[in-house]
């Protein structure tokens, strides 16, 4: 893979069973170089057989969900340069209706039980902000005065003035005549009785209704099975902002005030809830905090079950199981079981539960399962492999087998042929295992090899199909990678084993890796050794040169590089170092890379974001400044308008940009 087939890379949705269980709905999204956006459509996928069929012409048609009677399909279309908004059309096919008009863009949305309302989430902009007032800008805006910790977010910016309001809307019939807008003598009276009854000019929109006072942010919608309440997730309290704590809340969809449900200490972080289809009780995904309240630290996510009746909760999922990979994707099947993603060594695999505490494994390792959806016992899933990233499988009853329906990501392949991962189990000094894999690059070496570390660190790497290997791999690297200490996806005693002690035994776990990994393929060049990680990645990279000097060339992106300035530049300053480090002073300086810059004699590219907000760009600014001033051969290479996201999933042209950076700088070097 080269950089220019960034735009091959097409990414699934979860998908959508049809009610009648023969097909299902799924968003096809790719960055497009051309308009330099992503963008994505919705495709209908037959379940017994045959071709995909392309519904949604949209730029950016996302998040399909079918009605739960079969109606319609509703989605989220986001023209070019626009906010994403609901759309729904006939289930047979037919234009789409734009059921909203929200400012800032709907974030999630959902389907009442009788397929007659819609509630979604949107941020709704504080007046005289965000361009709420034509002609005053973000320059022109009115000061921000901040009274508590928690106040912004990597990605949306300053949280208090937009806060994130749940709504409900009726869906109109889709078969009625489309809004015609008035013109001259009609537009003229229609804006004149707007003025006078202090209203808006009609634009052919159901009425929003707001359910709640935009206090605090309310995420994750679901009705429910009723159609009397909608479930959201939510700090609940806004004297409770500074905290990590979150709660299951319902609200009444014909409005009314919110009430908590109450899950207990060991679900104080709740991440998503859904009804069961009795509404007997409420599954939840959630995790510990511990006794502070702000012990986050490796602390695996779990299944719930809350008894409505009696007000009791229960654990569902094992000691063994992380549903941290992706807490929203649960869903409840038709037969009333939880469906829920875990990650486990380096795979996310399918589990279902029942009430009673059933568990059962529906896929196997190594698939990565990204999203899932079901109807009438028809199971589909989203998943990658070593082979893409992606593709829509069908589950076969009563097995773990695996039908494909798709087979979206062929250009891809045909463009560039997968490298595969090669599992590789490696030793730290202390004797731990250290689980991993080498991406191998075409011929037969040797091969100038890279370390990569992740970001987290309670993330996992995969051995599933991943773009920057491809392209490191492509260019004639040796790619090693793994899951040190500190990793998600071994247990929480794994994950909990750098607190108080970053850059000890996960620094020991990646070169005790890499030194495996050399042992093992003896077409890796010893000799010509880089390394490079974003985040924690970018981290534990800076950590690394400077206590090991055999690498040729490093690459520092987005890193965590001082703990101490950390707090307060952050939106998770406030919590984040501490946490890991300890909160001395001094505790904090024996774990940052700042403080021991003047040891790196390798050639160092660093990479940030200009609006990246969770390692901010001071962070890059001054560890580069310290390199350039001890001597070392260094460059800083600054990306305008992109985030802490920008390698997965900011624009086009920046994606392939940095990998051209990057494989210039690592050419130069190796």
């Amino acid at each position: 893979m080269i950089p220019e087939h960034v735009d091959l890379i097409r990414s699934l949705s979860a998908p959508s069973v049809h009610p009648d269980g023969d097909r299902c709905a799924v968003a096809v999204t790719r960055p497009d170089l051309r308009s330099d956006s992503t963008v994505g459509q919705i495709w209908e996928v037959p379940l017994a057989g045959g071709e995909p069929r392309l519904l949604t012409r949209g730029f950016r048609d996302t998040a399909p969900q079918y009605s739960p009677d079969g109606r319609f399909l509703a989605f989220l279309r986001a023209e070019a340069g626009g906010k994403p908004q609901v759309a729904v059309a006939d289930a047979r096919g037919g234009e789409p209706l734009i059921l909203t008009a929200a400012p800032l863009g709907v974030a999630q949305f959902t389907i009442s039980p009788d397929g007659a309302r819609i509630a979604y989430t949107a941020r709704v902009p504080e007046e005289g902000r965000y361009g709420s007032i034509e002609g005053v800008g973000p320059g022109a805006e009115d000061p921000r005065l901040i009274k508590d910790l928690n106040y912004r977010m990597n990605g949306v910016g300053y949280t208090g003035d937009q806060r994130l309001r749940l709504f409900v809307l009726d869906v109109p019939p889709l078969d009625t005549e489309p809004f015609i807008p008035a013109r001259g003598r009609a537009a003229k009276a229609e804006a004149e009785e707007a003025a006078a009854t202090d209203s808006k000019a009609s634009q052919g929109l159901p009425e929003s209704r707001e359910l709640t006072d935009g206090a605090v942010d309310h995420a994750e919608p679901r009705f429910s099975a009723d159609g009397t309440w909608i479930y959201t997730v939510s700090r609940f309290d806004p004297a409770a902002v500074d905290t990590l704590g979150s709660r299951a809340v319902r609200t009444p969809a014909e409005g009314g005030p919110s009430e908590p449900l109450e899950l207990g200490a060991d679900a104080a972080s709740v991440q998503a809830v859904a009804e069961d289809a009795d509404g007997t009780g409420v599954f939840g995904v959630a995790s510990s905090l511990g006794s502070s309240g702000r012990d986050f630290i490796g602390r695996s996510t779990h299944l719930f079950w809350h008894t409505s009746g009696d007000g009791t909760t229960v654990r569902l999922s094992t000691e063994a199981d992380d549903l941290g990979e992706a807490p929203a994707a649960l869903h409840v099947d038709s037969a009333g079981r939880a469906l829920v993603l875990s990650r486990s060594r380096g795979a996310v695999q399918l589990l279902a539960f029942t009430p009673d505490g059933h568990r059962e494994e529906l896929t196997r390792a190594p698939l990565v399962v990204t999203g899932v959806g079901e109807a009438r016992g028809a199971v589909v899933l989203a998943a990658a492999d070593a082979e893409g990233p992606g593709e829509l499988y069908r589950l076969a009853p009563g097995d773990v087998l695996l039908e494909p329906l798709t087979d979206i990501n062929a250009p891809l392949r045909s463009a560039a042929a997968p490298l595969v991962p090669r599992e590789l189990a490696g030793t730290s000094p202390d004797g731990s295992d250290v689980h991993g894999w080498v991406v191998l690059p075409e011929g037969d070496g040797p091969h100038p090899a890279l370390l990569m570390i992740h970001g987290g660190p309670f993330a996992q790497y995969t051995g599933a199909w991943f773009d920057e290997a491809q392209v490191l791999a492509g260019a004639g690297y040796a790619v090693v990678m793994c899951n040190p200490r500190g990793a998600a996806g071994y247990g929480e005693e794994h994950g909990r084993a750098i607190v108080g002690r970053m850059g000890t035994v996960d620094y020991e776990d990646v070169i005790g890796f890499l030194d495996a990994a050399l042992a093992a393929y003896p077409q890796l060049d010893r000799d010509r050794l880089g390394i490079l990680g974003g985040s924690y990645g970018g981290y534990l990279t800076a950590w690394t040169i400077a206590h090991d000097h055999r690498f040729k060339a490093a690459v520092v992106e987005r890193g965590f590089l001082d703990p101490l300035s950390f707090v307060g530049s952050s939106d998770i300053g406030w919590y984040f170092p501490g946490e890991y480090t300890g909160w001395d002073a001094e505790a904090m300086l024996a774990q940052s890379p700042m403080a021991c810059v003047a040891e790196v004699r390798t050639p160092t590219l660093v990479v940030h974001s200009e609006e990246d907000w969770r390692c901010p760009i001071e962070q890059a600014q001054r560890y580069y400044a310290a390199l350039r001033l001890g001597g070392v051969e260094t460059e800083l290479l600054i990306f305008p308008g992109e985030n802490h996201e920008l390698s997965r999933s900011g624009t086009p042209h920046h994606r392939r940009t940095r990998f051209e950076h990057i494989l210039r700088w690592l050419g130069q070097h190796l």
